[in-house]
């Protein structure tokens, strides 16, 4: 038997490579790093080509061989109580080209979405790893990383006052047609304390966003929201205008960043999507804000 046309086996120095990875794993994460049984088979497979024994002989390998891990990693953060985040690692033992590789292939990482983490946010965690990182240096950046995430996604849910910024407080009234799915409405809330900023959102049909802060930082965390972290959403999913900016003796009124959509009147409609604006109005106007109302809703 030999390899299939479309990929090639490493020689064996690169196949030792890989497997001392794999063994550098296991050593250092003996109880969070999860292998399959037929994964460890195929380890076992591998280890034995390196004692003389030819690929033809060996049945197991009749597809490209790579080994899949689950690697569970604890983060910590200042102001949360740990939570857990799972990596998934395949390691490849073939090349798909003519000429026989210098350096093993890289181990590919992604990061499944943990529940305290939105799905934008998660895939940007992960677009910022630098490229010339390792294995060990990828799965550090990503724990840090990660772990900033909690701490601001934390600060957020307890309502912990950013400091004041430089500029002039200022207040900003968002208008959307309709604001529904659930990882766009959590970039709202996730991100808003990186930028000083507190407020509330109101998703649905209509939706409404009012942001509290300095005037540059709102523009950028705008920017933010629409060329980075919903980057992979259609254009015509991103509708979103400034209906109102508070610029005069603006004062917070809001100690963090929040959405209320659950909070404020009854949801109507096929969908329950429907908000209450009569609701939306009194609880405005409960907060010296009833005047905002009626210039971005009527």
């Amino acid at each position: 038997m030999t390899s299939p046309a479309s990929w090639r086996l490493l020689p064996p120095d690169l196949i030792e490579l890989q497997l001392g990875q794999i063994d550098l794993l296991l050593a250092m994460y003996p109880e969070d790093l999860v292998l399959e049984e037929s994964s460890q088979i195929m380890i076992e497979t591998l280890r034995s080509l390196g004692d003389g024994v030819a690929i033809e002989d060996v049945e197991e390998i009749s597809t490209a061989p790579s080994i899949p891990m689950l690697l569970r990693l604890s983060i910590s953060s200042e102001t949360a109580s740990n939570q857990n985040i799972e990596l998934d690692l395949v390691v490849p033992f073939t090349y798909e080209c003519d000429k026989q590789p210098d350096d093993p292939p890289q181990i590919r990482v992604r990061l499944r979405q943990p529940s305290w983490l939105s799905r934008s946010a998660t895939n940007q965690l992960m677009v910022d790893v630098p490229e010339d990182e390792d294995l060990l240096g990828i799965i550090e950046h990503v724990k840090e990383a990660a772990a900033e995430q909690l701490n601001k996604a934390s600060q957020a849910a307890e309502g912990q006052v950013p400091s004041p910024s430089t500029g002039n407080l200022v207040r900003v009234w968002f208008y959307f047609p309709s604001i529904s799915t659930r990882s766009k409405r959590d970039d709202f809330i996730i991100h808003a304390p990186s930028y000083a900023l507190t407020g509330f959102l109101y998703a649905g049909k209509p939706g409404l966003l009012c942001v509290e802060g300095d005037s540059q930082s709102i523009d950028d965390y705008m920017k933010f929201i629409k060329t980075e972290s919903w980057g992979d959403i259609p254009a015509h999913h991103k509708k979103v205008s400034e209906r109102y900016r508070e610029t005069k003796d603006v004062e917070r009124v809001f100690p963090d960043m929040t959405e209320i959509t659950d909070l404020v009147g009854e949801r109507r409609g096929q969908r329950a999507n429907r908000g209450d604006m009569k609701a939306m109005e009194e609880w405005l106007v409960e907060r010296g804000l009833g005047e905002a109302f009626t210039k971005v809703l009527m």
